[in-house]
């Protein structure tokens, strides 16, 4: 569980180190009401996920838990590795990154770029992950999860108080869900001050699954979007705050991703991931309908995209 308070350390702790993204108002006839883009795909590695990063290693730090020759590890080969690659090159620590042996290259390509050690090996990401546990217990690295750590979801929630400071009187915020980090984050983060729709794609529906059982459950996972909202189930961090703040989900088509990544484009020369293109789809297709006058924000989280598949 996370609350502002945590939000609010993590913005003092990651101060000077994350980038402050801006904001954009979409143009008129968008909505019923005035609609802002938060930009985080502007931030250091092309998503939202190095303020999480940042966050997680600089508390271990503080705490006295990491050690400098040994450093931090994940099991990533997306966006989460290349965060936690970069945060930890920042503050002269190594990282050791697992990864199935199915990654791309290009992506493992950037996470050498990087400085980080990359580790292949095993089908799928159960096994980076299982690896990545292991190498953590037998070295004494920092594990950082992709999305379910308080100190990662925390991080990834000063989006949503920079988001205050900037748009202070907006009623809703458009979050995409995969695991859950960002979202947790940004809920607790405007929890009292606006309210949190998440958006997932209908292929991928750990929330929206989460919610109707009342627990996190295991969804199948596919579509357009998995590359970054491929989780297969929620975090506990998420569904709890989820439940607390009482964050809704709405569900999106592929179709309705590529069509609002490719309107993002065309209208504003936006240029996303289909993941982050999926909160924008909710208002881009009607999933979600503001009532008049309201005042809302979509996250655009992330741009780790190749441009040729626009």
């Amino acid at each position: 569980m996370i609350t502002r308070a945590d939000i609010d350390q993590a913005a003092q702790r990651t101060a000077g180190l994350v980038r402050r993204t801006p904001v954009l108002q979409a143009d008129a006839g968008t909505a019923a009401g005035p609609v802002w883009f938060k930009c985080e795909f502007m931030q250091h590695t092309g998503t939202f996920k190095a303020r999480g990063a940042l966050n997680r290693i600089l508390a271990s730090k503080e705490r006295g838990e990491l050690q400098a020759d040994v450093g931090v590890v994940v099991a990533s080969g997306g966006n989460a590795g290349l965060a936690n690659a970069y945060a930890a090159a920042q503050l002269g620590v190594p990282a050791t990154v697992f990864v199935p042996e199915a990654a791309p290259a290009v992506k493992v390509g950037k996470l050498r770029a990087i400085g980080a050690t990359v580790v292949q090996g095993g089908s799928e990401y159960a096994a980076a992950y299982q690896a990545a546990i292991a190498h953590a217990e037998k070295t004494g690295a920092i594990y950082c999860h992709a999305y379910d750590q308080p100190e990662i979801a925390a991080g990834a929630g000063t989006v949503g108080s920079e988001l205050l400071e900037q748009v202070p009187d907006v009623d809703t915020v458009l979050v995409a869900v995969g695991g859950g980090g960002l979202m947790a984050g940004v809920a607790a983060a405007v929890e009292g001050f606006a309210k949190v729709v998440a958006v997932e794609p209908e292929t991928a529906p750990t929330l929206h699954a989460a919610l109707a059982a009342g627990e996190p459950v295991d969804v199948p996972v596919s579509g357009i979007a998995a590359d970054s909202l491929g989780a297969r189930r929620i975090g506990d961090i998420g569904f709890s705050v989820a439940v607390r703040c009482g964050v809704g989900s709405v569900l999106v088509s592929d179709e309705q991703i590529i069509a609002a990544r490719s309107a993002l484009w065309n209208d504003y020369r936006i240029l996303v991931e289909h993941g982050a293109a999926a909160a924008y789809a909710a208002l881009a297709s009607g999933a979600y309908v503001p009532g008049k006058d309201e005042r809302v924000a979509v996250i655009l989280c992330g741009a780790n995209t190749d441009p040729a598949t626009l």
